[in-house]
């Protein structure tokens, strides 16, 4: 199975990359997310280490089910050969109300086929008010012209 666009990435196929990963994560459907990594992909995810795509869609069943109301927007920062460098961030609510704004950096390594092998997030949670919310269009895919994290100021 493929997933392109494939390695080596230039800029263009860097920034597809990414962006069918976001379209991915928008529609939290752990399965389709799962389905972009190996099988015996490998992640730190905060303090969380995850193997395979079983303990993926564990994972993403479980942040989905507390973090509602999700949004994300990813963007290229760095890319050479099979490797992607990403910055994000992502809003949401808990089951209280609680808004919150969690920015990070993703490493991610690929194989010959276009699947990841390996994800690195370092993440960081800022509790924001309903009114400092940023994202607002329905829940799935980020409109294409809705500003990306650099248009606001993040």
């Amino acid at each position: 199975m493929t997933r392109p666009p494939l390695p080596p990435f230039d800029h263009e196929t860097a920034v597809q990359k990414v962006r069918l990963a976001e379209d991915a994560w928008n529609a939290r459907d752990p399965e389709k997310v799962a389905g972009a990594y190996t099988i015996d992909s490998r992640w730190r995810n905060r303090a969380e280490f995850v193997t395979g795509r079983d303990e993926i869609v564990a994972f993403l069943t479980r942040k989905w089910r507390r973090e509602l109301e999700y949004r994300l927007i990813k963007e290229v920062w760095a890319f050479e050969g099979n490797r992607i460098a990403v910055r994000f961030a992502y809003e949401f609510h808990d089951d209280s109300g609680s808004w919150f704004r969690s920015y990070g950096n993703e490493n991610w390594e690929f194989d010959e086929n276009g699947l990841m092998r390996r994800r690195h997030a370092s993440i960081n949670d800022l509790p924001i008010t309903e009114a400092e919310r940023l994202y607002h269009w329905p829940l799935g895919r980020r409109p294409d012209d809705h500003p990306g994290l650099g248009d606001l100021g993040l």
